[in-house]
């Protein structure tokens, strides 16, 4: 049976890795100003996988990886690029406020292939979490101001990425189990890097921006480390972390902190309106997170 220091590392890992990834919406939707989105998702992994690399080479033992291994990991390498990609095209085509919203497809999509895939029993807690996670989305949504001017494409976009990363959560918790969070959200990242710079170089030929044309003050490196840092690195092992310890739909439903804290975020950092019912909903987006929280695994 799961200690309760097991199943509070368990919640407390990915909750902190979507409180990082709100800050990662309104980073890169100021960042986008000066980089193009998919050069931008590029230049985040590339550095995450970097420092996800140094730490396994400095604290895991070497091991062999079979084929099948490796199809897996390239398997989560290219959802990652299918999450990278839409995620930052579709926040470019809306409002960071917006952008942390809309993936919370990701819970809901994630239950769903959790009960077809690995056969995860959708629990009660897991229903009315998912429940208060959509009625406190539809209200902050409402509340951010969503009406006809919102861009089809972008909503379709950020839509994709967050049934993408539902993938990546699910089709990596048996990795996860073979090796761990840490060696899995590495490879996985290795794998896409290059996935990334092809798409990245198509980008810039398309937008006739030379390498040399991208900025490198210190307010943009700066974008740029927490992206890769933060938003990458130690996100994607947190989130992999919570796998060690409960299952897919459990982690998945505290993606949901990601709207309410990106919301918060573009209103005081971006001067993005927000209103009463941001506080309504942002309470049941809370209670959502309670809820699995503290539902036995």
């Amino acid at each position: 049976m799961m200690s309760r220091l097991d199943r509070t590392i368990g919640v407390l890992a990915p909750l902190l890795a979507a409180v990082l990834w709100g800050g990662m919406y309104v980073v890169s939707k100021w960042g986008f100003g000066a980089i193009p989105p998919v050069t931008l998702g590029f230049l985040r992994v590339a550095i995450g996988a970097v420092l996800l690399v140094a730490v396994v080479k400095s604290t895991v033992a070497t091991r062999s990886l079979t084929r099948a291994d490796w199809r897996g990991f390239v398997g989560l390498g290219a959802l990652v690029t299918a999450t990278i990609v839409t995620q930052f095209v579709g926040t470019d085509l809306t409002t960071a406020s917006q952008g942390s919203l809309l993936t919370v497809a990701t819970p809901v999509a994630a239950l769903l292939l959790a009960a077809v895939v690995v056969d995860e029993r959708l629990t009660r807690a897991k229903a009315i979490g998912v429940g208060l996670a959509i009625a406190g989305t539809v209200l902050v949504v409402v509340d951010s101001g969503l009406d006809g001017t919102l861009d089809p494409a972008g909503v379709l976009a950020l839509l994709g990425a967050g049934v993408a990363w539902a993938a990546y959560t699910v089709w990596g918790k048996p990795l996860v189990a073979r090796f761990s969070a840490l060696e899995t959200a590495t490879y996985a990242t290795v794998t896409a890097t290059p996935m990334l710079a092809v798409l990245s170089a198509g980008e810039l030929w398309l937008l006739g921006r030379p390498i040399s044309s991208l900025p490198t003050d210190p307010a943009v490196l700066g974008a740029v480390a927490y992206l890769g840092v933060f938003a990458t690195a130690a996100a994607w092992y947190l989130w992999y972390k919570g796998l060690e310890y409960v299952d897919a739909g459990t982690v998945s439903v505290l993606f949901v902190a990601q709207p309410l804290v990106g919301t918060a975020l573009g209103a005081a950092l971006l001067g993005e309106r927000v209103g009463p019912w941001f506080l309504v909903g942002g309470s049941l987006l809370l209670a959502a997170v309670v809820v699995v929280g503290r539902a036995r695994a």
